[in-house]
């Protein structure tokens, strides 16, 4: 009987060896290695850089409150925005009082930001996503904005319109998801524009 139950814990201890072994270091480090050689970019985050330096990534989203660059959609992570270590909706179902407070305090700022812009805000303005993550908001959000960015820059609204039109992202394959304007390069790209004027430099992010 002993004989038996240590062939067996030897089997097992060898398979739990094998697999830890196979699927805890190999494949891990060739699914590292191949994504850093075909896709280094995506691999590493999809770091976005500004003169050699990263500012951020393509794929989560930061916070902007200055009046001269785009506003992103809002974070409900915990302890911080965007903490993508805790990566979370703020799950507030529409009659909850926190979520009416949450909206009408950011519709209080974005109007306060631009008192004389009457049009209705969009949603994705004031309310987070569900991975509260989002670095994009929709082209209607981007829009929204291009006054207020407009006169802060000191340029016209017809150039700062024409920047979000060029960084418009259509459908996945043409078919999933929405059209969509990544904040961060929408932003890097508003600084390069700015910098080129003799518009005053914006306040660093």
């Amino acid at each position: 009987m002993w004989m038996t139950i240590r062939k067996e814990l030897r089997t097992g201890l060898g398979f739990l060896v094998c697999m830890t072994v196979l699927l805890g270091l190999a494949y891990p480090l060739a699914v590292t290695a191949l994504g850093q050689a075909f896709f280094p970019w995506q691999a590493s985050g999809s770091p976005l850089a500004r003169e050699g330096t990263v500012v951020g990534s393509a794929l989560i989203g930061q916070t902007f409150t200055a009046p001269g660059y785009f506003w992103g959609r809002p974070s409900a992570t915990a302890l911080q925005a965007y903490n993508a270590m805790a990566s979370a909706g703020s799950n507030l179902g529409p009659s909850n009082p926190a979520l009416t407070e949450a909206v009408a305090s950011r519709l209080a700022s974005l109007r306060e930001a631009d008192p004389g812009h009457t049009a209705a805000v969009p949603v994705d303005l004031v309310t987070a996503s569900g991975s509260g993550l989002d670095p994009h908001v929709s082209p209607a959000a981007a829009l929204f904005q291009v006054g207020r960015v407009a006169k802060a820059r000191g340029l016209t609204e017809e150039a700062v319109r024409a920047l979000v039109e060029s960084h418009l992202e259509g459908r996945q394959f043409g078919v999933l998801g929405e059209p969509r304007v990544n904040v961060l390069e929408l932003n890097l790209a508003l600084d390069a524009t700015a910098g080129k004027s003799d518009t005053p430099q914006p306040v660093t992010p």
